[in-house]
């Protein structure tokens, strides 16, 4: 076994890391997933784009929250995590498979954990790996199961949807309004990345306010929202916009609102990963993205 040395991550790292985070997160979904469910597939270029926009992102706004692991043959592991306000999150994580089980990826927990010491609350989404789920539980937080619905929205049971406007710029001070509201702590900088990366849907109204970030296939991102029914509206928005199998994700028990909506679009539920939190308890309503959460 080649000892591994942990240093800051640089920006030169970046395709490398995302490379190491494509080959181990197929390697889990392909370890972890069921006989029932679609083989799981390599991520796409336009994804591994995406990913190095938000990790740049993360390296240019908390260089002392993004590290690296490499040993004699290169980068064996990284960690990226980040301060907002008083909420630390951690963006991601992952060593590779022939790396695993040497203490490596607790070191890099510990150096990303470090640099949230000054933050009131934690937290991240985590896969269903028993390893990860035993470090993040050691670490002290609590561990809220995941669930998503899959499948093809059924266009008859559509509502007409009014009061939700195309959304830009101008509303990032309203949503970060909305996210200390439901999580916290403001998304701030954050926002100007994803209104780069997906599309925004806003409803500010007098009885409440919420904000969607939708992908291309009308897959929801991220939702926040003051108040269930303009988060309700919101996620039927987006679903109308949905064309052939979609899935809405990351979903926690505090969030029943969306499995509702889901049912009633005739998606099929299942159950998969955790919200990870310390010291705050699962936002609502809210749709968590697992990078920005």
């Amino acid at each position: 076994m080649t000892e591994a040395t942990i240093r800051p991550m640089a920006e030169a790292d970046l395709p490398t890391a995302e490379r190491l985070s494509s080959e181990g997160f197929l390697e889990l979904d392909s370890r972890m997933f069921r006989r029932s469910w679609p083989d799981p597939q390599p991520r796409s270029r336009e994804r591994g784009e995406a990913w190095v926009i938000r990790t740049r992102h993360f390296l240019e706004t908390d260089p002392g929250g993004c590290w690296v692991a490499e040993d004699a043959d290169g980068m064996v592991g990284f960690a990226t995590s980040y301060n907002r306000e008083l909420l630390w999150i951690l963006a991601t994580y992952a060593v590779r498979p022939r790396a695993q089980g040497q203490g490596i990826g607790k070191a890099l927990l510990a150096a990303a954990l470090h640099h949230g010491r000054g933050c009131l609350r934690g937290m991240l989404s985590a896969s269903s790996d028993p390893k990860a789920t035993r470090r993040y539980r050691q670490a002290g937080f609590s561990l809220h199961p995941q669930m998503f619905l899959a499948g093809t929205v059924d266009r008859s049971v559509l509502p007409v949807i009014e009061r939700v406007r195309e959304g830009s710029s101008g509303d990032i001070e309203l949503m970060d309004s909305i996210d200390r509201r439901t999580r916290g702590a403001a998304h701030g900088s954050d926002h100007e990345v994803m209104l780069r990366l997906w599309r925004l849907l806003v409803s500010d109204t007098s009885t409440g306010s919420g904000y969607a970030y939708v992908e291309a296939s009308g897959r929801v991102a991220l939702l926040a929202a003051t108040n269930r029914r303009t988060a309700t509206r919101l996620l039927w928005e987006s679903l109308a916009s949905t064309e052939g199998e979609t899935e809405i994700g990351h979903i926690t028990a505090a969030n029943e609102w969306a499995m509702d909506v889901g049912l009633e679009a005739r998606l099929e539920l299942h159950q998969e990963g955790y919200l990870a939190l310390r010291n705050m308890k699962p936002p609502a309503p809210y749709l968590h993205n697992g990078v920005f959460l």
